[in-house]
């Protein structure tokens, strides 16, 4: 067996979780590659909803182990009270859930740098939770791994070596008060005594696991457009949530993928600061906002609405390799009579050729729109691609003929039901 590649293939917030699920019942490991507790995958089964944020929501079902890829940063915080939630609702994690021993840990230190830079005057839109900070100190070869949990005295004297340049920065350029060495060091010593049972080789596990012909289903976070080089940098993430950051974060070669699966939103939404040509500012963008519930999972923060780049979609395509798509969301559009679709921009009159790298260039360009019908049926009981309306295929037909796609999963709903196979 070989490895399949699941990326969000715009902003973010494509509903990746709830696919991943659907997806799960197929796949005996998912694994989670980059990103940290800065995403949010929600996952509604029954009258039920979870929110998960480091664990891949594979989790949700009973015969499917989890990874915590080398690529993901962990918030041990926030990674023991998601496995307490689960826990609590019955889901059993233990046996089921491993971590990478490479895995880099965000510190206290990430947090409050974190919080205070976007305090600033050049904000980005970061959820504040100390992800950017951690992969600059990973980058820097100044992180702190969970492998370094291992030996408390070399742990004291790596965490006592970035405190003593972390509070320089804290007292002499934010003017705030220091951190303290042995509270920490007592603290990640018993998160290791909690994770200790979860730590794996993840390279060595997942590479044998394919060996004995186990199927895996890679997860990213966020999405193309945030990826660190491939989107609308410096309004991106810190890592890559391009199918590339799938082999770095996990250790599983390229030669042993074999698909990549797009996520993407039957229309566009951005949280956080940034180019957004399709953007709505408008009545239109506010209902499209209500009716999709577009609110962020981990911040609550009303994500921006606007209608389905198909430009866009066509170079997430490109730099990701996808050979299939799930729409999702595709019920909210129900009602609109008329819903435009960008097939490209145009940039002091003339029209572009390919996807612009500079965000100067991104907020100046205009979109160019085909105005298609909209329908009024309600969508989100039909079972299968022949019960949708005739319009409804029309819209599904053009976005994929224009962004170069091959629709295989359609949802029409936040439930496991509300999804059917074309």
């Amino acid at each position: 067996m070989s490895a399949t590649v699941l990326v969000g293939s715009q902003w973010g917030d494509e509903g990746k979780g709830k696919i991943v699920d659907i997806l799960s019942e197929k796949y005996k490991i998912v694994a989670r590659y980059q990103g940290g507790a800065n995403a949010g995958h929600t996952v509604i089964i029954g009258d039920k909803q979870h929110i998960l944020h480091l664990i891949p929501s594979g989790i949700l079902r009973d015969d499917v182990i989890c990874v915590i890829g080398n690529g993901v940063v962990i918030d041990p915080s926030a990674l023991l009270e998601e496995i307490e939630i689960l826990e609590k609702n019955g889901i059993n994690v233990e046996g089921r859930l491993y971590i990478s021993h490479n895995a880099h840990l965000i510190m206290p230190y990430h947090k409050l740098l974190d919080s205070i830079s976007e305090s600033g005057e050049q904000k980005i839109g970061t959820t504040g939770r100390g992800i950017g900070p951690c992969y600059i100190d990973k980058f820097a070869r100044k992180g702190i791994r969970i492998v370094d949990l291992l030996d408390r005295a070399e742990l004291e004297k790596k965490i006592r070596a970035n405190l003593k340049e972390k509070n320089e920065l804290l007292k002499k350029v934010y003017e705030h008060e220091g951190l303290d060495v042995d509270s920490i060091v007592k603290d990640y010593l018993e998160f290791d005594k909690a994770i200790d049972k979860y730590i794996k080789d993840v390279p060595a596990f997942l590479n044998q696991a394919l060996n004995e012909g186990k199927s895996i289903l890679l997860e990213g976070a966020q999405g193309t457009l945030l990826d660190i080089d491939h989107g609308t940098y410096p309004f991106v993430t810190s890592s890559s949530p391009t199918s590339g950051g799938a082999c770095t974060g996990t250790g599983i070669p390229p030669t042993k993928i074999d698909s990549v699966i797009g996520i993407v939103k039957a229309y566009t939404t951005r949280v956080g600061n940034g180019p957004f040509p399709t953007e709505l500012l408008n009545e239109e963008g506010e209902k499209l906002r209500k009716i999709g519930a577009e609110f962020g999972a981990t911040t609550g923060r009303p994500r921006r609405c606007g209608w389905y780049d198909a430009f866009l979609v066509a170079y997430s395509q490109m730099v990701n390799g996808i050979t299939s798509v799930a729409i999702t969301k595709l019920d909210v559009l129900s009602g609109f009579e008329k819903i435009n679709v960008c097939i490209g921009y145009e940039l002091n009159g003339k029209r572009l050729k390919s996807y612009p790298s500079s965000v100067d260039q991104l907020s100046s360009v205009t979109p160019i729109y085909e105005e298609l019908d909209g329908w009024d049926e309600d969508i989100s009981n039909c079972l299968s691609y022949d019960e949708l309306p005739a319009k409804t295929k029309e819209y599904l037909e053009f976005i994929a003929k224009h962004s170069g796609i091959k629709i295989d999963i359609i949802s029409v709903g936040p439930k496991r039901k509300q999804t059917f196979f074309v």
